[in-house]
């Protein structure tokens, strides 16, 4: 049964809080005004929750403080678009961009009481020093400045309160409407929107347990150990636990304020390409990557490098998933798209019967005109919803796990049109993937394989002989045994209906004969009634005889 059925009083209140906020905002007006579903902003306007004046504020700050009322997966869709300058207007996009670490704060106190109750310590027993006011303020949680017992530098990250009901209840109604929609509407079903939900919610969740974010934190240091692209900021265990995460405090300037970074030094064209390099070294090289790279998350040191924080979202593939991308990646930028198209249908991401020249020709209209442009000139947003109106027509499924993967090139490819509208994500990435193939199937990996596994082989060779006497006995013993005795039982029934068929033709000749007696010049005792009738029903007899 539906989850809508289950909790229907709960999710009717959110509901009507859900449109309550966004009619005072006004912001059904901004999405039906002029349209032919324009009707709906005046049935809405007369039901009771919105008898109350309307916001008069900025459309941007309208939009803005709406995505912030109605909490933190409404702020999540926000900080995605945020980074999308060219799909949005000027207004919308300056506000937008306040979401990423301007959330409203929640009481001093209750971080407070939150870091002492995990720490299991007063504050001042666990920091030489706390600021109670937050540095910033974010849609999960917010951050402080403190300083540990020997001096170093630290931010202790705080999750907001009573944060995981209204995530629940929200995600709730979100299944809710994926599982009408693929009730309702059939074709909908190959876009998995009930899955898409699912692993929406527990990126979510994930977010909530900071021990979970340390750990990934620690991973990503690990991966970047003396990296001259990425720096991760060091992990304080003892004073981390899951609603308090205590880190090394970096200083840096944010990734998104390219005035400062221009006036530092910073050569912007060669930080959007290590940017590029940066993630596809993440989700190929290293199989873990940082999915939440919004502008908020992403600072650069003095030395140019970048600088990570927030990692609540951490993507990964499987090694089909990735193979299969990067194939894909390398054939788009060799412009073969007969290869595209049939490592579609190999992956069965289409139907096994789409004809493949039709998918060329198609995918071909979609990517040929996005070559030899620059960034700037290049909608990425526009050319995935192309792509999607192509993939309609083919019965294309959606990913869900691909889905943080979807969400972070496009996050990658706002952070590049910011630093430098020029650059080419194609040709940035192309010689990467190269590298990464050659390594995966040519001789070094053959090479790599090999050296990884010779101990476990040299372990395993003693049992080998034992091993392979027992299975070529069993083989002996068991399968083949079973399948002479099969072979036999075929024979012989073969043979069985070899003899009632040489029956039937005998049985056949003699009623031939009983009946064409009295027309030869034979004996007269040959002619006589009861011999012929002994002939015919010998004959029937055979005939019949199974």
């Amino acid at each position: 049964m539906l989850s809508f059925i289950k909790t229907p009083f709960k999710q009717f209140k959110r509901l009507i809080k859900i449109n309550r906020v966004l009619t005072y905002y006004r912001i059904d007006h901004l999405l039906f005004a002029n349209t032919k579903y324009e009707w709906f902003t005046l049935i809405n306007g007369i039901l009771p929750w919105n008898w109350r004046s309307r916001s008069k504020v900025s459309r941007g700050e309208r939009i803005r403080l709406a995505l912030e009322e109605l909490g933190p997966i409404f702020i999540k869709f926000g900080q995605a678009l945020s980074t999308r300058k060219d799909l949005l207007p000027e207004d919308i996009s300056v506000e937008l961009r306040k979401l990423q670490d301007d959330c409203p704060p929640f009481d001093e106190q209750h971080s407070i009481e939150i870091i002492e109750k995990g720490l299991k310590r007063s504050i001042s027993e666990a920091y030489a020093s706390f600021d109670p006011v937050p540095m910033a303020s974010a849609s999960i949680a917010q951050v402080h400045a403190a300083t540990l017992m020997d001096g170093t530098e630290v931010v202790v990250k705080v999750v907001r309160p009573d944060i995981k009901p209204v995530i629940e209840q929200d995600v709730s109604i979100l299944r809710s409407l994926a599982q009408l929609l693929e009730a309702a509407i059939k074709e909908s079903r190959r876009l998995h929107p009930t899955e898409v939900v699912a692993e929406f919610e527990k990126t979510l969740l994930d977010e909530l347990d900071m021990m979970r974010e340390a750990s990934n934190a620690a991973q990503l240091r690990r991966n970047f150990e003396n990296s001259e692209l990425l720096y991760v900021p060091e992990i304080y265990w003892s004073h981390t636990n899951d609603h308090v995460m205590t880190m090394e405090r970096i200083y840096g300037i944010r990734i998104s304020d390219t005035d400062k970074l221009i006036e530092a030094g910073v050569d912007l064209t060669d930080l959007s390409a290590k940017g590029v390099t940066i993630f596809f070294t993440q989700v190929f090289k290293h199989n873990f990557f940082h999915a939440d790279m919004h502008p908020g998350n992403i600072f650069v040191l003095p030395d140019g490098r970048y600088a990570a924080i927030d990692f609540g979202i951490m993507g990964t593939l499987t090694p089909e998933d990735q193979r299969y991308l990067a194939e894909n990646f390398l054939a788009f930028f060799n412009r073969d798209y007969l290869r595209v198209s049939e490592l579609h249908i190999e992956s069965e991401w289409v139907p096994r019967d789409t004809r493949v020249n039709e998918l060329e020709s198609a995918i071909r209209s979609v990517c040929e005109p996005i070559w030899d442009r620059p960034l700037k000139e290049i909608s990425f947003g526009l050319f995935l919803m192309r792509l999607f109106q192509t993939a309609r027509r083919f019965g294309m499924e959606v990913q869900p796990q691909l889905v943080l993967l979807q969400k972070t090139l496009l996050n990658i490819e706002g952070l590049g049109r910011q630093l430098d509208d020029e650059l080419d994500l194609w040709d940035t990435a192309k010689p990467f993937l190269e590298d990464w193939m050659q390594e995966r199937v040519g001789l070094k990996s053959l090479i790599k394989n090999t050296k990884a596994n010779l101990p476990y082989w040299i372990e395993q060779a003693p049992t080998l002989p034992g091993l392979l006497h027992a299975s070529l006995s069993k083989l002996a013993h068991a399968d083949f045994q079973q399948t002479a005795e099969k072979l036999e039982k075929v024979q012989q029934q073969m043979e069985k209906q070899r003899k009632a068929e040489h029956r039937r033709w005998i049985g056949l000749l003699l009623v031939g004969a009983a009946a064409f007696i009295p027309t030869l010049d034979l004996p007269s005792f040959l002619h006589e009634d009861w011999f012929r009738a002994i002939i015919a029903l010998t004959g029937v007899y055979l005939i019949i005889k199974k």
